[in-house]
């Protein structure tokens, strides 16, 4: 289970995530939702511990910053990022050291060969399109059995065959009880596999449904009906502030040619 209670995060002064909190089970695909600047990397960041933060985020009950709490997250970054000196072969065994893994060679060559990437093996990191990174990066996840694992638009950059193989490992991660974390802006390519969606605006949450709460309707209906409710709902407030306080702008506008003269 991902849990947020609260998570907030003021970048200076501007305030990046506010009051933030929502929560997915164990077994369910949760997407995160949202405009740039909306917030998501500030909470996606918090999430795999790269930002200090107000608030508890919890991964299976354990506070995230907990040694305990990371060794069952897995985080597969939007950029994905390779040490240039190590083979794709060597990616892999470095992560089952540093987890201390007890997984065998052929589970290792299995999983790279899902992703058909056990020619590339001997392959540097630097030498790596960005695709076949972003598959590094997804089997380096999976190789430590995470119970809870956030996939920052994982399907850019990958071919087709690719995204339908992430696609068929995002459902069995579910089926096992895994907790999934996707953000993305490529709604089409998660229509079948969420269970919770979380839409950001202004560092806010401002709206979770669930599937049943869809009553059938896509994915992205769903979102710009949400989005544009959600403005004209600000629109309105903004309107009614100007209306209680009328002259506002005569004053600022007084003021500003009072200092002038």
């Amino acid at each position: 289970m991902l849990e947020l209670t609260n998570v907030t995060k003021y970048y200076g002064k501007t305030l990046a995530a506010d009051q933030v909190s929502f929560s997915i089970p164990d077994g369910a695909t949760g997407v995160l939702l949202g405009p740039n600047g909306a917030g998501k990397s500030t909470i996606i960041k918090s999430i795999a511990g790269l930002l200090k933060y107000k608030g508890t985020i919890a991964i299976q009950g354990i506070d995230a910053r907990q040694r305990q709490a990371r060794a069952m997250f897995a985080y597969v970054p939007e950029i994905p990022a390779m040490y240039s000196a190590l083979t794709v072969a060597e990616h892999m065994e470095f992560i089952r050291r540093a987890y201390r893994l007890s997984v065998t060679e052929e589970e290792i060559r299995a999983l790279l060969t899902r992703f058909e990437l056990w020619d590339k093996k001997d392959k540097l990191g630097d030498e790596l399109s960005k695709g076949m990174m972003q598959k590094v990066s997804i089997c380096c996840a999976l190789l430590i059995h995470p119970r809870v694992i956030l996939l920052d638009e994982p399907m850019v950059g990958l071919d087709p065959k690719a995204i339908k193989e992430l696609k068929e490992v995002v459902m069995e991660l579910r089926a096992q009880g895994v907790t999934v974390l996707i953000s993305t802006h490529m709604l089409e390519m998660v229509q079948e596999l969420w269970d919770f969606v979380f839409v950001m605006e202004q560092g806010k949450i401002i709206a979770g449904f669930d599937r049943e709460q869809a009553y059938g309707q896509e994915l992205e209906e769903l979102f710009f009906k949400v989005t544009e409710n959600w403005k004209a709902g600000e629109e309105s407030r903004r309107e009614e502030d100007r209306k209680a306080s009328p002259d506002t702008g005569r004053k600022l506008f007084g003021a500003g040619r009072k200092s002038e003269e």
